[in-house]
């Protein structure tokens, strides 16, 4: 199978790419590691900031985008058709989320969203990017078994259901609108918002109705 490319970015996708660190990023570290060092910065600390920003943060505002969508079918709909618009409606976009589509998962689909020469990661609505993500075996594999990869992460689709893989680029980022869990038809807006995981929205995950964060 092959990720799914926009027409007219299947050739421009390999030189937005860097296979190596930025000269930000390597500028970054050292000031990181020179922090550290000299004991102005405690590395627990740090540590802490960069979860909340890759787990919390970030996450938290593509949960809100996804309620706003399960809960209120016009905006679901000017997310599918229009996202940037739709999430800038919410208050977020900028930098390294400028052009976003939406991809809805449905009982015969469900969506994968990878990069596979780099990491590229709609950043306003998710965060930092996991590890994993940026991982060669996830971006490799991703697209040459997405069930192996998706079974490995706990998630064992019908053979009947469609497997669609899309490549991220420097120009185009995409987020997965999960499909809305059964049972939770009665939670508000805030409570949808809680159920939905940072994994949903990439499509390594469903959205279960059950996470202890969430009340009926």
């Amino acid at each position: 199978m092959t990720p799914d490319v926009p027409p007219g970015h299947e050739h421009q996708h390999e030189h937005e790419h860097q296979a190596i660190p930025s000269d930000v990023a390597l500028r970054v570290k050292a000031l990181e590691s020179l922090l550290v060092e000299k004991g102005l910065v405690e590395r627990p600390a740090l540590d802490a900031l960069i979860d909340s920003y890759e787990h919390k943060i970030g996450p938290r505002n593509g949960a809100r985008v996804v309620a706003r969508a399960w809960a209120d079918p016009a905006y679901k709909q000017r997310l599918l058709t229009n996202a940037n618009a739709a999430i800038a409606e919410l208050g977020y976009g900028g930098q390294q989320g400028e052009h976003m589509v939406v991809v809805e998962n449905t009982r015969q689909v469900h969506n994968l969203i990878v990069c596979t020469l780099c990491s590229c990661y709609p950043w306003p609505v998710l965060g930092l990017p996991p590890v994993w993500y940026k991982s060669a075996p996830y971006r490799s594999r991703s697209v040459i078994d997405p069930r192996g990869v998706l079974r490995e992460f706990g998630l064992d689709l019908p053979q009947e259901t469609e497997v669609r893989v899309w490549d991220s680029t420097a120009e185009l980022r995409y987020l997965v609108l999960p499909e809305r869990p059964e049972g939770a038809e009665r939670l508000n807006e805030e409570q949808l918002a809680a159920l939905v995981t940072r994994d949903a929205m990439i499509g390594v995950a469903k959205v279960s109705p059950t996470l202890k964060d969430a009340s009926a």
